[in-house]
């Protein structure tokens, strides 16, 4: 069953800060003014610029260059391979000692990539939901996708400085941090690994703005983003756990 939506000349129009802050606290709202004038550049630029910001100034310290090549060691050997002192000191070279044009590499992928990525992650929804019958433009599904970044936005500002005093760039907010106790390599730590809490926020948020542009229950369309990601979640942990046991 169809939800009904207020028609989009009705919609006030929105600005930058009212549409960022309007995801986080009033989403459904804000999505219905993004499907009506599906704007999304200005708020890329500032989940790029935020987002980034934050990883790159992370990456330049001691601190976050030492936590990523402990990060890289551990889950280069978590993949069954052996991290022999030759290639320890080629990961070390690389990351504790990066040339300029590295630095500026990383920083144009941060640029280059998340539009990539939302493209696709949009593309994939507008196919399915026009196969089921739903009716709506690739412009409005991308506007959708993209201010719901505004989620991981609030995510990487909070946790890179919390990662900066752990000394480690591994999540903080997965459910795998209140069960140290289990074995790291196990199913069930990998499973619990894989279930951040921003990560549920982002698809809750998703699920929003995907039901408001095509006039869906949010329950439903929830529920199904649910069921593929903790779909993709067990067939991961179990993948990583076999290898870790083999």
């Amino acid at each position: 069953m169809s939800e009904t939506t207020a028609p989009p000349n009705a919609l006030p129009d929105k600005g930058l800060a009212a549409r960022f802050f309007g995801i986080l606290f009033a989403p459904k709202e804000t999505f219905q003014a993004v499907v009506a004038k599906p704007r999304w550049l200005t708020i890329a630029l500032v989940v790029i610029v935020l987002t980034g910001g934050a990883q790159l100034w992370f990456g330049s310290t001691t601190v976050g260059r030492q936590a990523t090549l402990d990060e890289t060691v551990r889950k280069t050997e978590a993949f069954g391979f052996t991290v022999s002192d030759q290639m320890y000191e080629g990961f070390r070279k690389g990351i504790m000692e990066p040339e300029p044009w590295r630095m500026g590499l990383s920083a144009g992928m941060m640029v280059v990539i998340p539009p990539i990525i939302w493209a696709v992650i949009a593309g994939v929804f507008y196919l399915v939901f026009a196969a089921i019958g739903g009716q709506s433009t690739y412009k409005q599904v991308y506007a959708v996708v993209v201010h719901s970044t505004v989620v991981t936005v609030v995510g990487t500002l909070l946790i890179t400085p919390v990662n900066y005093f752990r000394e480690s760039i591994s999540s903080a907010t997965n459910l795998g941090v209140f069960v140290p106790f289990l074995p790291e390599g196990s199913f069930i730590a990998r499973l619990l690994g894989m279930v951040d809490l921003f990560w549920v926020w982002w698809l809750m948020v998703m699920a929003i703005g995907l039901a408001v542009c095509y006039r869906k229950k949010t329950r439903a369309v929830a529920v199904a983003l649910f069921l593929v990601y903790g779909v993709i979640a067990i067939g991961f942990a179990a993948i990583m756990a076999l290898r870790s046991s083999s």
